[in-house]
């Protein structure tokens, strides 16, 4: 078992990084169109319109996808003070039950973010001209990375394989 899920580990690390480069490449678009909107607005006194939309589209995207490889690579919210003083047991079951949350919560964004893009599918965000329901879409797509990744931790350590923790900057290189 311990060898299928450093399969499925190496497999989801590159979807991870894939994620994570289109999170940094929208962060980088986002800023760059916002700078042309300033620079419209104040130096060419011609705002584009498309710039405002556009940003917060994208932003939606590398703030769902980067939140999602946080949570696989340990960096989500959390407040580990307790943790410290439990014993090894203890902390394996409070992070499984952090993970189970997660899941939870990423199975939320699916079934939610479906049912906004679902309802403003058929309206039209006027200055691009795309259906409402696009900007949802990152809500749907982060959700389900979300519950991927988390399913992969409680897997992992149902293996007996390490989970990267607040701190660490990745998984070592021989569980994965």
């Amino acid at each position: 078992m311990q060898q299928f899920m450093k399969k499925v580990a190496r497999v989801l690390a590159i979807v991870a990084r894939i994620a994570l480069w289109v999170s940094g490449t929208g962060l980088v678009l986002m800023t760059a169109f916002i700078a042309w909107q300033v620079w419209g607005r104040f130096v060419l006194n011609d705002t584009p319109t498309w710039t405002e939309s556009s940003a917060v589209i994208i932003m939606g995207w590398f703030i769902f996808l980067g939140a999602a490889v946080g949570i696989r690579e340990g960096y989500h919210l959390s407040f580990d003070v307790l943790l410290y003083i439990l014993p090894d047991r203890v902390k394996k079951i409070l992070y499984s039950v952090s993970d189970i949350t997660v899941v939870a919560f990423g199975i939320g964004m699916m079934y939610y973010g479906y049912l906004l893009a679902e309802k403003t599918w058929p309206s039209t965000i006027p200055n691009l001209g795309f259906s409402g329901g696009i900007a949802f879409l990152s809500l749907i797509f982060g959700g389900f990375l979300m519950v991927i990744f988390s399913l992969e931790r409680l897997a992992r350590r149902a293996c007996g394989l390490v989970t990267a923790r607040f701190g660490e900057t990745e998984l070592p290189e021989e569980d994965l």
